[in-house]
């Protein structure tokens, strides 16, 4: 819409702030008439140019969306490993801690991605919920989460480990970060109960959440004195590398997720 006011200036109302144009003409203190000087054809052209200017911003900003979309789905896949001990590397170097093992693996079998080490020496259930948000940041594609031994070594109530890790799995969910669930058994000397109701929270999580589910992370290395430390319960670098390779078909399953995902995302 054009409008005169009484300073004599012309301006098209309804433009965004910036473009606003004011053109000024001889106009008397009324500001009821448009100058001879200002015909239709002359302001049609001017609205044209702006109209030509606004149009090139656009194409401008969605070539930028849309290669940014692009730079998003061609970027390596980031995976956080959201565990304790097992993962953490106790008593190990960084570049023979699982992760680091996990992802030299998967660069060698021409992967790109990243993997990074969220775990923390002694976590239970528990204290993996409470540092979530802070330990998988913004951007990663899918979580690996091995939680739940130290649960079952100090006999905490499997009922409270699963809505732990169910509520874990719940929040990763409404990111849109894809789950691999490392299961875990508990020790024989809590007795079959105990036994029966820890260890059936991996499978029953998997499936009624529709999880990626590696059945038992220690497996081939538990009660094997050659791939663990000292202490007969960490595994050592030879052990990780045991684990890594009976995991890694589960993790190129869980990239095949990401992918598929990042396909499906809408452009801009």
């Amino acid at each position: 819409m054009t409008v005169l006011d009484n300073s004599g200036s012309l301006f098209v109302e309804g433009t965004c702030p910036g473009t606003l144009r004011f053109l000024r003409h001889g106009i008397g203190a009324t500001g009821r008439s448009v100058s001879k000087d200002w015909q239709p054809d002359i302001m049609q052209k001017h609205l044209g140019h702006m109209v030509r200017i606004l149009a090139i911003v656009n194409i401008l900003l969605m070539t930028g969306i849309w290669a940014s979309t692009a730079d998003a789905a061609n970027s390596p896949a980031r995976i956080v490993v959201l565990g304790d001990s097992l993962t953490a590397g106790f008593m190990l170097s960084e570049k023979d801690a699982f992760p680091a093992q996990l992802e030299r693996k998967l660069k060698a079998a021409g992967v790109a991605v990243e993997i990074i080490n969220a775990g923390v020496s002694g976590d239970t259930t528990a204290a993996g919920l409470a540092r979530l948000d802070w330990a998988v940041p913004d951007g990663t594609d899918a979580v690996i989460l091995e939680l739940g031994a130290n649960d079952a070594l100090r006999g905490l109530d499997p009922n409270r480990a699963r809505r732990n890790l169910e509520t874990i799995i719940s929040h990763l969910k409404k990111r849109n970060i894809e789950v691999l669930l490392a299961g875990m058994m508990a020790p024989g000397n809590l007795g079959e109960g105990y036994a029966n109701a820890f260890n059936a929270i991996f499978p029953d999580l998997a499936r009624e959440h529709d999880l990626i589910l590696y059945p038992f992370f220690l497996q081939g290395v538990a009660m094997r004195h050659n791939l663990n430390l000292g202490d007969g319960i960490h595994p050592n670098a030879r052990g990780v590398a045991v684990i890594v390779d009976g995991i890694m078909p589960k993790v190129e399953e869980l990239i095949a997720r990401v992918e598929a995902r990042r396909k499906q995302a809408p452009r801009g």
